[in-house]
């Protein structure tokens, strides 16, 4: 089945905008876990914007009691390799990071930090962690990766999301071919294959039909549809459009 993890970053943003100690990432976690969520992911920025050293030690804590995996997001630095053989999470997903981005603009460049990456990445399989590299469906990087020594790779999607809602038709089906071949690849070389960002009720469904995509990691839309209609309510009408996605895939198969 298709596991669909939860990015509760953005629950940290809106407690972060007034200094206060509400909302709680951990209830939002909960929340997420008890309507159907298959794990956490959450991203520790160098600036601390949203997530905190705090809340990453309250989730994994929750996650362990619950038998859930947390996706611990980070930047390939001394810093945040060291927290995370600290808190051992379930996932290491290395991402790239420049603090003058509002979100992450593309994929982790394998190819030229591929010396700095594949050492990053033997350090967190020493703890258990299962790594995962975020990165373009590019040939050239989903090769790097393996080679890099990565389990899992996640293939950025919001280059497909943005040109399916601009209407742009053309530009997403090539976009969307691009991340089925890498896909594709990625399965070749037995790699794990995750998928995300930019994901809403819209764009999902084409990307969840892709076969080789194992999980797919939500946060930002989840966290603002919530606001209308609550979060498990938003979690568990993406969970119905995902699973009907794959189903009549395997059907058309």
């Amino acid at each position: 089945m298709l596991r669909l993890g939860v990015n509760i970053d953005h629950v940290a943003t809106i407690r972060n905008a007034r200094g206060s100690s509400y909302p709680e990432p951990v209830r939002a976690a909960e929340l997420a876990l008890a309507a159907g969520a298959d794990g956490i992911t959450a991203h520790l920025r160098e600036d601390r914007r949203h997530i905190s050293d705090a809340d990453i030690a309250v989730l994994t804590d929750l996650c362990h009691k619950r038998g859930k995996p947390l996706n611990f997001e980070m930047a390939v630095t001394d810093e945040m390799v060291g927290i995370a053989l600290g808190a051992k999470p379930h996932a290491a997903c290395l991402v790239p990071e420049r603090r003058e981005e509002v979100t992450t603009e593309g994929g982790l460049d394998v190819v030229k930090g591929q010396d700095r990456i594949a050492a990053a990445t033997a350090r967190l399989r020493t703890v258990g962690a299962r790594v995962s590299l975020f990165i373009e469906p590019d040939p050239a990087q989903i090769r790097a990766s393996a080679a890099a020594g990565a389990q899992v790779i996640e293939l950025h999607t919001g280059a497909y999301c943005d040109a399916a809602r601009a209407g742009e038709t053309q530009r997403a089906e090539a976009i969307l071919e691009r991340l089925k071949a890498g896909a594709a690849l990625a399965g070749e070389l037995g790699l794990e294959v995750h998928a995300g960002h930019g994901i809403d009720y819209a764009t999902v469904k084409p990307i969840a039909a892709i076969p080789q995509v194992a999980e797919l990691n939500i946060g930002h839309f989840l966290i603002g549809e919530a606001i209308f209609v609550g979060l498990p309510q938003a979690i568990q009408r993406m969970r119905a459009l995902m699973d009907a996605a794959r189903l009549e895939a395997e059907a058309a198969a």
